[in-house]
């Protein structure tokens, strides 16, 4: 416990970077890539807007390391056929205040929707389940020479990110990514030195880390964001996780940030938690509780914050370092001055629905809402709280055509 914390204070990581204060922009899905696969004007704007607005850390969208490998059709992409000038434009802009913009970077693994590849790739040749089958199509094996040079797109995109200008990276190794598919006996069963055993499927992500970290130097941060468990059957566990923890911590990771479930299982969005969690308003708290006690690493929480006096305490528990925030963002892009200056703010967010919930699922509308926003943002335009659920619905499949039928990831 110390009472004394609170979330204007600056905080510095193991890199000796500092951070302004203990807020923290985790990384929410913009679709504003171009048809190259690069930053949009609008992606350089939202970004500008949530520095002015004051966040700490401002985590982007995951930026994909393999333009044969997206997750969505509108994702950007950064390796060495990327418009550098587009990427340092929006890291000019989103370090503005002081912020710290980091690149959170991804490959998707088999999350890929068919439209988009025909035989995505994965550590095992296993579909995905929950309905999700409908839309994937099931997944070849990698072979080791594919991983080792899937490890080596990462560290050129960090690299990159670095040079750009970017002031951080993260690896997304939660929410069934490929980074998770590895993690997780359920998606991973190899039997070279890949999967199998719980240090064999941890591997992959070390070797990300390590590749990453030869490229950017010590002074650099590098985070990541994992999950605490997959909330699965046979998937990854609080205790592999944490084996998975110590060992980043041990590595020299930079910070934390706790997350949870997959898109078979989205507990990251609110789904099957506990009432006495949701009073808290941190779907990951408890976990964050138990690695506190075993990794001096920075820690982050993100899922459920609404008000500053759940983040304060939070803060002040011990069990976390700084509070992810990411929906709150796309209605109230100066959320972080609001909290600071305000002990008692508390924002409330709308339940988007169309009045019809196969068209809400259909449309993802609790994703693509949220997009709207973004999108508003980076047009100079106010968010709209109360934006019509239809309006997002149409203007989703007209702009998307074919792909707008396609299961979507935050």
């Amino acid at each position: 416990m110390n009472d004394t914390i609170q979330l204007n204070h600056a905080l510095e990581l193991n890199s000796g970077i500092k951070v302004h204060n203990r807020l923290f922009k985790s990384a929410m899905s913009e679709q504003l890539g171009d048809k190259h696969l690069n930053p949009k004007p609008e992606l350089v704007e939202l970004y500008r807007v949530w520095a002015e607005g004051g966040i700490g850390i401002s985590v982007t969208g995951n930026v994909m390391v393999d333009r044969s490998a997206l997750g969505e059709p509108r994702n950007v992409v950064l390796d060495q056929h990327s418009n550098l000038d587009m990427f340092r434009s929006w890291a000019k802009n989103g370090t503005q205040q002081n912020t710290q913009l980091w690149m959170q970077l991804n490959h998707p693994g088999k999350q890929v929707p068919a439209i988009l590849s025909e035989v995505p790739v994965a550590p095992s040749a296993i579909p995905l389940t929950g309905g999700l089958e409908k839309g994937f199509n099931t997944p070849r094996a990698l072979t080791e020479a594919e991983i080792l040079e899937i490890i080596e797109r990462f560290a050129t995109s960090a690299s990159l990110a670095k040079k750009t200008g970017f002031t951080g990276i993260q690896i997304h190794g939660a929410h069934g990514y490929l980074v998770s598919q590895f993690l997780s006996p359920r998606h991973n069963q190899r039997t070279d030195q890949w999967g199998g055993t719980p240090e064999n499927r941890m591997r992959f992500v070390l070797e990300v880390y390590r590749a990453i970290r030869e490229k950017v130097g010590n002074n650099f941060p590098v985070g990541i964001k994992l999950n605490s468990a997959d909330f699965m059957k046979d998937g990854f566990t609080e205790d592999e996780s944490m084996t998975v923890v110590k060992a980043l911590d041990s590595a020299g990771i930079d910070l934390i940030e706790i997350s949870g479930g997959t898109y078979e299982s989205p507990s990251m969005m609110g789904a099957n938690v506990k009432e006495s969690t949701r009073r808290r308003e941190a779907y990951f708290l408890e976990y964050a509780e138990q690695v506190r006690q075993h990794v001096s690493t920075r820690l982050v929480v993100t899922g459920g914050f609404r008000s500053a006096k759940a983040m304060t305490e939070a803060l002040q528990s011990g069990a976390t370092d700084m509070i992810g925030v990411a929906r709150p963002m796309a209605l109230q892009p100066d959320l972080p001055i609001r909290l600071i200056n305000d002990p008692s703010y508390r924002i409330e967010l709308p339940n988007p629905t169309t009045g019809i919930a196969a068209m809400d699922q259909m449309s993802m509308l609790g994703i693509t809402w949220f997009e709207a926003q973004l999108q508003r943002i980076g047009k100079k335009q106010q968010p709209k709280p109360k934006l019509s659920s239809w309006f997002v619905v149409f203007q989703m499949f007209a702009g998307l055509g074919k792909h707008a039928f396609q299961k979507r990831r935050a």
